[in-house]
């Protein structure tokens, strides 16, 4: 006896087997980002009033520039699988993947940008 109505199981359509994979990766980074955040306030309100090489010199740090790289790819991440929630709640039809599409694009962008930054910074200082 099977529990799937005889549509789905005409059509062979089932779970995707992926909600729970996303939903630890959002606790997962929610998690890494309140252990982090703190910690860049308390780095950023320490950098107030400090001049280019002072901060250059802060962040070039190793554990400073690890920690600054593990806090960038944690809110990409988590912000990038918000969106992607909210697309696929509210969102439907062609236009839904091509929004999935562009956040994917632009959050990999703006990763990539960012971690660019911290090696310049910490490969110049």
């Amino acid at each position: 006896m099977s529990l799937r109505n005889p549509l789905a199981r005409a059509k062979g359509l089932g779970s995707a087997k992926d909600g729970t994979g996303h939903w630890w990766h959002q606790r997962l980074s929610a998690i890494a980002l309140l252990l982090m955040g703190p910690w860049f306030v308390i780095l950023m309100v320490g950098l107030i009033g400090a001049d280019q090489e002072r901060v250059r010199a802060v962040l070039a740090q190793p554990f400073t520039a690890a920690v600054l790289t593990a806090f960038v790819l944690s809110l990409f991440w988590h912000a990038r699988l918000g969106l992607q929630v909210v697309i696929e709640d509210y969102v439907h039809g062609g236009a839904e993947l091509l929004l999935q599409v562009i956040v994917k694009f632009a959050f990999a962008i703006a990763a990539i940008a960012s971690l660019l930054a911290i090696g310049r910074i910490v490969f110049t200082a």
